[in-house]
């Protein structure tokens, strides 16, 4: 039963980070990229899944933990992350409705050093408020709803979801992007991401 309910616990993490990381961004945009010009795929994957894992454990470790001493921060975690779940959703879901897609500069001016494609993929990284928000804000309050033994576990999860995606999209970028440059391909993907996040957030309500 334990290893089950931490089986959940991990899952959970995991597709709360997968529903979330998704969604069409600069960061995903500049990984993306990287990978379709072969330029420094692994240090541009490895700097955007490090930054978010960072982000991630201070959300579930420091500011989750915050929040829990506090039953009325709790109640507002509980709600407000319940709500920018559901707009979250609706805009992926608007986005499903309308069509969307990445438009990926293939070509650009000369190649990028390691030290460059490194610090853009950290500011791209740090310095996006989208970032701070999914990972600290509402991945650390979703993991704060979790029993304190378990927490880590929940984070470990949104972690690995995130290295899976981030791994996935530098290396597999010159497969994908023909795919990903047609809307309906986008329409498919964010409405999965809604359905997702609504999912999620009726859980959060639920308690």
């Amino acid at each position: 039963m334990l290893n089950f309910e931490m089986g959940s616990v991990f899952f959970s993490g995991f597709l709360l980070s997968v529903g979330l990381i998704m969604a069409i961004g600069a960061q995903n945009a500049y990984v993306l990229r990287q990978g379709l010009r072969r330029e420094h795929v692994g240090v541009a994957v490895l700097v955007a899944a490090v930054c978010d894992a960072m982000l991630i454990m201070i959300g579930v470790g420091g500011f989750g933990a915050i929040i829990s001493a506090n039953p009325d921060w709790m109640a507002a975690a509980r709600y407000g992350g319940a709500a920018f779940l559901f707009w979250y959703g609706a805009r992926a879901m608007r986005n499903a409705l309308r069509g969307t897609s990445m438009q990926i500069d293939k070509q650009g001016g000369g190649g990028l050093t390691r030290r460059q494609v490194l610090l853009a993929a950290m500011a791209f990284s740090i310095l996006n408020p989208h970032a701070w928000l999914d990972t600290v804000v509402l991945i650390g309050s979703v993991g704060s709803q979790q029993a304190e033994d378990v927490r880590l576990i929940f984070g470990a999860g949104a972690v690995t979801a995130s290295f899976v995606w981030f791994v996935t999209l530098g290396y597999g970028a010159r497969v994908l992007a023909p795919l990903f440059e047609r809307p309906v391909a986008w329409r498919v993907l964010d409405g999965l991401v809604a359905l997702i996040l609504w999912t999620i957030a009726i859980v959060l309500l639920r308690g």
